[in-house]
């Protein structure tokens, strides 16, 4: 109690009966310090939350705590009693869980969130999912500058916040053009310039996507010298690796590389869309999960992301094509295609290809621009052609050289030996045409999280939240803490439902109650209210 107590309560009881009666002062000292502790410290909120089990991010069960949001950041994280609240709002949340909004590290949503309609830039792709972070400029394919674009997101207003990484294949692009050809000492001294004003103005790190023309054209020492520069502003290096299957190098061989790289510039690495691609890899998930081991048991930081689907969607060409008839660009190839002397050598590669990705039926072609071959795989169109699968695949990339194809080549068994992983964390890989942009972070927890349980839910939540803001260096984001930023959303797992089909690919999950991004309500009831509350994220270089 107070010094400035005891004189008022001398001054309150009369001395008479303070001598006559002392057990009247000590009512009067108990009833005093009594009152004395019923003064809470008050606290104001724009939202109070109460009633929902809250998973903070970390890999725990959910607790029932109420949850304060004031402007952008969580200041309450506990009981609301302790307190004297005055809220703009209380919502009463009894039946929800309550989770970080989740943090998606592998997108490519630049368009989407660089359009002039602002339904495109508000996300509700990822909104409605839950996602109330998003990182793009992923596969090695970039913005640049990064700063401008960033700025450009700031200035229109976007529905999540977003990060980028600085591509590789589009630094590499701007300095060597679209040729199979190794940078001087001067080109890759301009390369590294240009990935350290991209950390400076924001970046998380370098993207490659070494699978894919041009960028397959570089060797490792050219990864790692760029990589070496993202080391030294504490940036991680992230990856499509070079051979998810067995076209080049191999599945394993390609996991080699990517350690290696993260070895030789002493910086974290992480592998996007994890998986073991194609009939000749099949079950090697095991071996790939064991040298990712061994890597972490040496010191190294290693880390990878995964959508939860069993079919994949890139391009025609990157699926198919051999890389040596893609060295110039796209007019380069089809010139190849017209020549003689490629044509039987492109047929016979062509050939194997399809055979490595579980032949013709297992290539559905998607997002066409001729909508009567929507949906139609190699196969039917190869009968209808009267062509071989080769010849087919050349006559209709001339057609379309731009042709996406959705390509089933993977197995459940590697897709969920992945997932269980703790270094695994969830991704889309966003685009159009696959339904993982509408439905990964959803599907991990209804498909793999409860109806298989195969994972537990708090690890599912902690994997699509803390883990990836640890991981990515997001700072005050992915936990329900006090002093974090109120990014959460609150649903009831039993309603989630992914909705988007491979024959239906663009609609939106259901079941997200609330999302708050930046202490805003983004979805109310289950609305979308109209607001873009996201921010451009910046890395803070360590330098």
């Amino acid at each position: 109690m107070p010094s400035w107590t005891y004189p008022f309560l001398l001054r309150t009881i009369p001395p008479r009966y303070a001598v006559k009666y002392p057990s009247t002062l000590l009512l009067f000292l108990g009833i005093f310090i009594g009152i004395s502790s019923c003064q809470k410290p008050q606290l104001e909120l724009d939202f109070l939350i109460q009633g929902a089990r809250v998973f903070n991010g970390e890999n725990q069960d959910a607790l029932l705590l109420d949850v304060g949001i004031l402007g952008e950041r969580l200041v309450l994280v506990g009981n609301a009693s302790d307190y004297s609240i005055k809220a703009a709002r209380t919502i009463d949340a009894t039946g929800l869980y309550l989770s970080p909004g989740f943090i998606d590290p592998h997108t490519h949503l630049d368009r989407d969130l660089s359009s002039p309609d602002s339904s495109k830039r508000a996300n509700l792709s990822a909104l409605r999912q839950g996602v109330t972070t998003v990182i793009s400029g992923n596969d090695g394919g970039s913005p640049l500058p990064v700063g401008r674009k960033l700025e450009e997101w700031e200035r229109m207003g976007v529905g999540t916040n977003v990060g980028l990484f600085v591509g590789h294949g589009s630094v590499r692009r701007l300095v060597l053009g679209l040729e199979a050809t190794q940078p001087s000492d001067h080109q890759l001294k301009e390369m590294e310039a240009i990935v350290a004003k991209s950390m400076e103005e924001g970046a998380f790190g370098l993207s490659t996507g070494l699978f894919y023309a041009p960028a397959s054209f570089a060797k490792e020492e050219e990864v790692v010298a760029l990589a070496k520069v993202v080391g030294a502003y504490g940036g991680i290096y992230d990856t499509h690796i070079r051979d998810e299957s067995s076209y080049s190098i191999g599945l394993l061989a390609s996991i080699e590389e990517v350690l290696s790289i993260g070895r030789k510039a002493n910086l974290p690495v992480h592998i996007s869309h994890i998986k073991a691609l194609g009939t000749d890899v099949w079950g090697k998930s095991r071996e790939v999960v064991a040298l990712v081991e061994a890597a972490l048991a040496e010191g190294l930081t290693v880390s990878a992301n995964q959508y939860p689907y069993l079919a994949s969607k890139t391009s025609l060409r990157a699926t198919v094509i051999p890389r040596w008839a893609e060295a110039g660009g796209a007019e380069a190839m089809l010139s190849r295609f017209r020549t003689s002397e490629n044509r039987d050598r492109l047929e016979r590669e062509i050939t194997e290809n399809i055979r490595k990705r579980g032949g013709g039926e297992s290539l559905v072609f998607s997002e066409t621009a001729n909508p009567a071959y929507e949906g139609m795989s190699l196969k039917e169109f190869s009968e209808k052609r009267l062509l071989s699968e080769a010849a087919s695949v050349l006559a209709i990339l001339e057609e379309e050289p731009g042709l996406g194809v959705i390509s089933y080549n993977m197995v459940e068994e590697d897709v969920r030996h992945f997932m269980q992983q703790p270094w695994v964390v969830t991704g889309s890989d966003a685009s159009s045409g696959h339904p993982r942009k509408f439905g990964s972070f959803v599907r991990k927890i209804t498909e793999y999280g409860m109806r298989s349980n195969w994972i537990a839910l708090p690890f599912a939540i902690h994997q699509s939240s803390g883990n990836t803001a640890r991981l990515l260096g997001i700072v005050d984001r992915g936990f329900v803490k006090e002093g974090f930023f109120a990014d959460l959303c609150l649903f009831n797992p039993l309603d989630l439902k992914e909705r988007a089909t491979f024959d239906s690919p663009y609609e939106e999950a259901e079941g997200m109650v609330y999302v708050f991004v930046n202490g805003q309500l983004v979805i109310e009831l289950g609305n979308y209210t109209g607001v873009l509350a996201g921010k451009s994220l910046r890395h803070q270089p360590s330098l």
